[in-house]
């Protein structure tokens, strides 16, 4: 009885406000989701990192989409370019005005360093967001705004230092905060926000029918979405191995099996490590994406089975155009299994 009332309360203080839904989340839980950094640098954590080891963690982990200079326009948006010394002195980029400019860059937009430091944190690389380390963010954005003569080559980038960087950024008084959008005035912004929209009443027009569908050539390029989604709940995700509108099994994620629910075929099993992988945020099984399609790679390596599990994992650049590759971390075994099926002819 002792046991039991023990437990009853530490249920009850594990439920805290809401009694019979989960639980609280313990300090360390809440710290592990709370990385956002403010644009006042709150959130920021401590770390450095210098140009130069930027430029490696650049080279290895970020040219492949965005060029070895931050250029590249193949397939993303420039990163750098259209900003001058004067924008730097001003924090106005001129080219903003331009209407005949080409392009609009991330650095010729940004208003802020933190924002920045932020996005490259949580959502980069592509393929593998939140794997760089503290010191491996500051030396990439330190890198970044070397590239945008914001910063000279033997700088170190710090959260000792990123304030000064701020009042260096090209479009660092580009932004408005009148719209209060930030919370409070600490951040410049005014006392209430502008969200008090008084709702249509008479006269108001048909309700909108909101929905969207992926294109077919982009259904199952970052795998298939089902999989990705926890198993329990009603939200299970669209099965992007199918077509649109036909749906998967229900009860779960869906899985590779052969026919009359066998194991999978060889083909089938390796075309599901290059989802598992991430392969295809870049490759398509036929018609170019990022990189060349896989149909393409085994045309013209057929056979190659060693040769194309080398070129996994080392990566690399300039056979398929200018967008580098770079080397992937896969198990010896998966490696083989993908390069295998290429040399194959990389059938369905």
């Amino acid at each position: 009885m002792a046991a039991a009332l023990a437990l009853g309360a530490t249920a009850a203080v594990a439920q805290g406000k809401f009694p019979g839904i989960g639980r609280d989340a313990t300090p360390k839980e809440v710290a592990a989701w709370d990385i956002d950094v403010r644009p006042d640098f709150k959130g920021l954590p401590p770390g450095s990192g210098s140009v130069a080891k930027g430029q490696d963690v650049w080279e290895a982990k970020c040219a492949g989409c965005h060029g070895v200079f931050g250029e590249s326009n193949s397939v993303f948006s420039p990163l750098v370019g259209g900003t001058t010394a004067e924008d730097v002195k001003t924090g106005r980029v001129a080219m903003l005005k331009r209407a005949d400019y080409p392009g609009r860059t991330t650095l010729m937009k940004v208003p802020t360093v933190a924002t920045l430091w932020d996005y490259i944190h949580r959502a980069m690389p592509w393929d593998k967001p939140k794997s760089l380390t503290h010191d491996e963010v500051y030396a990439v954005t330190a890198f970044l705004l070397n590239l945008g003569h914001v910063v000279p080559d033997d700088f170190t980038l710090s959260d000792k230092n990123i304030a000064e960087v701020q009042h260096r950024l090209p479009n660092r008084n580009g932004m408005s905060t009148a719209h209060a959008m930030w919370p409070g005035k600490e951040l410049g912004g005014a006392a209430a926000p502008d969200v008090r929209a008084t709702a249509c009443m008479s006269n108001c027009g048909p309700e909108p029918k909101v929905a969207s569908s992926l294109p077919d050539h982009a259904r199952n390029n970052h795998g298939n979405l089902r999989e990705q989604n926890r198993t329990v709940g009603p939200q299970r995700g669209s099965d992007t191995t199918r077509a649109e509108g036909k749906l998967g099994d229900a009860a779960g994620p869906v899985k590779v099996v052969g026919p009359a629910g066998g194991a999978a075929s060889p083909n089938a099993a390796a075309i599901a490590l290059t989802q598992k992988h991430a392969c295809t945020a870049c490759h398509n099984i036929e018609g170019k994406l990022v990189g060349p399609s896989f149909v393409d790679i085994a045309k013209k390596h057929g056979g190659k089975a060693d040769y194309l599990a080398g070129k996994i994992k080392a990566g690399g650049a300039g056979v398929w155009g200018e967008v580098p590759m770079p080397p992937q971390t896969l198990p010896d075994e998966d490696t083989k299994a993908i390069a295998a099926w290429l040399a194959a002819g990389a059938s369905k």
